[in-house]
Order: C-alpha cells, then sequence, then structure tokens
C-alpha cells in the first residue's frame, strides 16, 4: 500500500482530497489537528505516533523529525542499498506528502503580536518534510499548495504523474520555503543592508506583455502588501493593468503623497505632465491640465480628493489611461465609466509611505537604497544672492522643490505656488532641461511669478544666465558646486533670486 502523510495548518479541502487518495489506495498517516480533521471525518487515518514509536512532545515542536519519516521519504527507490536499510530497521516508505506552513505571514500582520508569537509559529518539522520530498521527487510526490488537490488527483486516476509534473510540485515546493525562510529572515533582521538579501515576493498576476509586445512579463507584489500601492488599489472599471499602466501609477501615487492641499497629478511615462493644486478639486484638476495640455493626452491622473461630477466631465473629455482617487461620486463614476477602457482605481492617499526602501535591477544584481524622503522647508534654505526672495517666490520654490524630486534628471521645473508651468526632464546635460522648461512655461498665465527649481546644482552660471535672460526672476537649487560662486555672482550681476536648498534630489 502506498503511504501519504498528510500536516497542514490551511485545512481547505483536506477532507475530499483525502477521501479520493483512501479511494485510490493510499494509506493516511497524520499529526495533530490533521489528524483530528481526518478522524472526525470517519476516515481510517495513522498517527504519527503511531509511525515514529515516539510521542509527539515539546508542545509539539518535535513530532516529525525522526528517521522513520525522513528514511521514508528520502531513500531512493532505485538503489537495493537504500531500500534494504528501510527492510532492516522495518521503515515503510512515504510516497506522498502533503503540507502546508504554520501561519508566521498571518501572524506577524496581526496588530500588537509580540516576537514570542512570532517565533512559535515558525514551522521546522513542514519544512523539513516538504524539502525531504522534494529532493525525492522521482520517488515522492510533493504537495504545498490546496490548489494542486484536484490535479493531484486527476493525474493519480489516469496514471499520468510523470517526471514534469513531480520535477513542477518539487520546485513548488522550494519555492514555497524559501519565500518562507525569506519572511523569517527579513522579520528577525534588525539591519536595512543584510549580508544576504532576500526578497520574498507573490506573483499578484500574469501581464499581456513588458514594456513592448515582443517581452513577456508579469508583477509582483510584497509578501507582506504594502496598503499604499497600486497593486493594492481597487479597480472599480477598465480592462487589466498593463506594464507600463504599473509602472506610470506608481510614479502618480508617489508624487501626490508630496502634498496634503488639494491636489492633481498628471504622469506621462513615470515623469509629472502637470501638477495643480486649488480650492476645490475641479480647480486643482484645471491648474493641472493647463500646465500641459499635450503630455497628458493618453496619460495618467492621481488625485488626492474625491471627483465630483464637474471634474468628471472634464477628464472625460480627453483620452486617459488611468483615474486613481479616493472615491468617486456615483455620479462622477457613471460619466467616467461610459469610457470602456478607462481604468478607474481607488486608494486611500496619505503623505506618509511606510516603504522605505528601494530596489533596482541591474545586469547581475541588484542596487538597493533608501527612499528619497527628504521633506522640504523654507527654514533650511539659504538665500546667496543679493536679491531677496518673496513671501510668495519661497513658497513657490518649496512646491517647486517637492515636484522636482520625481522628475528624471537632469530635472528642471517652472512652477509657481500650486502649479506647474514648465518641466524639462531627462536631458544628458543640464542647460537643455533649463531651455526646455522655460520654453513651456513661458506661454502660460503666471509665469511672470514663477520660480525655477533644479535637482542638483549648476556646474556653470549658463543656466542661471538663460533663466535671468528669459523672464525667471527666483531660483532655487542645492548648491555644492566648486562654481557655485560663479552662479552666484550671475545672480547679482542680473538681479534675480538664488537660493541654495542643500538638498539634492537625482532620480534616473
Amino acid at each position: 500500500m502506498t503511504r501519504a502523510l498528510l500536516s497542514v495548518s490551511d485545512k481547505t479541502g483536506l477532507v475530499p482530497f483525502a477521501q479520493k487518495l483512501i479511494e485510490l489506495g493510499y494509506e493516511l498517516v497524520s499529526t495533530g489537528g490533521t489528524h483530528r480533521v481526518l478522524a472526525d471525518a470517519g476516515l481510517s487515518v495513522t498517527s504519527i505516533d503511531d509511525v515514529t514509536g515516539f510521542p509527539e512532545m515539546l508542545d509539539g515542536r518535535v513530532k516529525t523529525l525522526h528517521p522513520r519519516v525522513h528514511a521514508g521519504l528520502l531513500a531512493r527507490r532505485d538503489l537495493p542499498e537504500h531500500m534494504a536499510k528501510l527492510s532492516e530497521f522495518d521503515i515503510t516508505p512515504i510516497d506522498m506528502v502533503v503540507v502546508n506552513l504554520y501561519p508566521f505571514k498571518s501572524t506577524i500582520q496581526k496588530e500588537g503580536v509580540t516576537e514570542a508569537e512570532a517565533i512559535e509559529n515558525i514551522d521546522i518539522g513542514g519544512p523539513s518534510m516538504l524539502r525531504s520530498a522534494a529532493k525525492n521527487f522521482a520517488a515522492v510526490l510533493p504537495i504545498v499548495d490546496p490548489s494542486d488537490y484536484d490535479i493531484v488527483i486527476e493525474k493519480l486516476q489516469e496514471k499520468t504523474i510523470d517526471g514534469d509534473f513531480r520535477k513542477l510540485l518539487a520546485a513548488k515546493v522550494f519555492q514555497h520555503t524559501a519565500a518562507y525562510d525569506a519572511l523569517i529572515a527579513n522579520y528577525l533582521t534588525k539591519t536595512e543592508f543584510p549580508q544576504s538579501l532576500t526578497l520574498p515576493y507573490d506573483k499578484f498576476d500574469d501581464m499581456r506583455y513588458g514594456e513592448n509586445p515582443h517581452q513577456a512579463a508579469a508583477v509582483y507584489k510584497t509578501a507582506l502588501p504594502e496598503t499604499y500601492s497600486v497593486l493594492n488599489a481597487e479597480i472599480l472599471h477598465g480592462k487589466q493593468l498593463s506594464y507600463n499602466n504599473i509602472r506610470d501609477a506608481d510614479a502618480a501615487l508617489r508624487i501626490i503623497s508630496e502634498f496634503e492641499d488639494t491636489t492633481v497629478v498628471t504622469v506621462k511615462h513615470m515623469n509629472p505632465a502637470g501638477i495643480g493644486q486649488g480650492d476645490t478639486v475641479e480647480a486643482a484638476w484645471d491648474n493641472a491640465f493647463a500646465a500641459d495640455d499635450i503630455s497628458i493626452f493618453g496619460g495618467i491622473v492621481a488625485l488626492n480628493r474625491e471627483v465630483d461630477v464637474a471634474t468628471a466631465e472634464k477628464m472625460h473629455a480627453i483620452f486617459l489611461e488611468i483615474i486613481i482617487a479616493p472615491s468617486f461620486t456615483p455620479e462622477a463614476y457613471e460619466i467616467l465609466a461610459a469610457k470602456k477602457n478607462l481604468r478607474l482605481l481607488t486608494l486611500p492617499f496619505s503623505t506618509d509611505v511606510p516603504q522605505k526602501l528601494e530596489v533596482t535591477s541591474v545586469l547581475g544584481g541588484l542596487v538597493v537604497q533608501e527612499r528619497d524622503l527628504l521633506s522640504e522647508n523654507q527654514a533650511d534654505f539659504e538665500v546667496v544672492s543679493q536679491a531677496q526672495p518673496t513671501a510668495e517666490q519661497l513658497e513657490a520654490m518649496v512646491f517647486a522643490q517637492k515636484a522636482v524630486k520625481h522628475v528624471k534628471s537632469n530635472a528642471i521645473v517652472v512652477a509657481r505656488q500650486g502649479q506647474t508651468l514648465g518641466i524639462g526632464a531627462g536631458q544628458p546635460n543640464r542647460i537643455d532641461s533649463v531651455v526646455m522648461s522655460i520654453e513651456k512655461a513661458s506661454q502660460k498665465p503666471g509665469f511672470d511669478t514663477a520660480v525655477l527649481a533644479s535637482d542638483a546644482f549648476f556646474p556653470m552660471n549658463d543656466s542661471v544666465a538663460y533663466a535671468a535672460e528669459h523672464g525667471i526672476k527666483a531660483i532655487v537649487e542645492p548648491g555644492g558646486s566648486i562654481k557655485d560662486k560663479d552662479s552666484i555672482a550671475k545672480a547679482d550681476e542680473l538681479g534675480i533670486v538664488l537660493v541654495f536648498s542643500g538638498k539634492r534630489h537625482f532620480k534616473h
């Protein structure tokens, strides 16, 4: 008779699966709570104690860590000496292991959980049995996922269990136990940059394609879900999010988290196209749209207030990919949902985003850094020019600094308080970004009160000269160049304000 060992925390589908195993001629062996469930269902099941000849001990910490279990799992059926050794010690081979692990993940997500409670939910015997079975997958079926019960039964009934299927189940085991161990390691690790980096992620979805149609793609979410994430947003309407949609929506969420006031952010290719604020969400939309009414075509919109009818009607008039907001009024939703493919997402907005680390892939590795969490504060500014900034200019500088940190370097933002007017992004030299941003901004109302913000210092005074000669009256930049004195002198020569923020915001 073939033997199956069952020991599961998640009892989903357990009894019908076990019943079908019995019908297929399996002897069932089980432990603790699993044994009770099976016995209560009237199934014939052998206790693990009767197999090992040794009682469970240490509050159940030790029950399956025994040679009669692991020899039965690890013995190679194709080696006579292995089988002879089993006979010598009267050990019955185990042909199937059905195990899922103590709920460590759900335990550490509970509010107020103690370290002692977490430690007690670290499974030792379960991963050991799974790994033994998976190592010997040529002879033992390792099953870790209840969703596989039906296909296993079907293949057993049809006698179609082959090497490829066995290897698939074994790989799933090692993926599962690796992720489980990674979660434990991260819980216990007290440093941001450990010697070995473990990153447990769970598949969220398969994607139609990646950045381009010829690239396959999938999206994964952190094993402990981040609340403030596009992957946790509720999709109210529209088709599946694409790879580029997710990247752009993520950028929009990062940007809008900078602002507490009523704000609308429009995003294209992970750069802000426009940022607008206002007393109402409609006024904020008007300012964001006016900031760049061309780039927003086919873009992403994030709002940190509920979408009302007036705003919905204006957004409905143009082609957008995604609108993400805390909520939509029923009437606003009806207006926007008339567009079949427009994705409408809801997510509670926050200015306190808990995720502190960012991971970026490079060929052959990863680079990991703390997110750029520096806040902008007028008190940190140093006025280095003879000309002094007005209160309005200082407020505009803070707003522009919050925007420029989310623009690809070299980054320049021309803005007035509550509205970006021109953005120069991703240029290989800074003067090109200056020219681009001013050219866009100079055509818009409010340019006469605009300030210019740079994500990094000016390596020479050409940017200051160009800005002053084309209508900019105040500039904020980090400072720190060996040629800062040249920029200061040029600002004084041309009579404009120059402020050093002391904070660089490169974004590659």
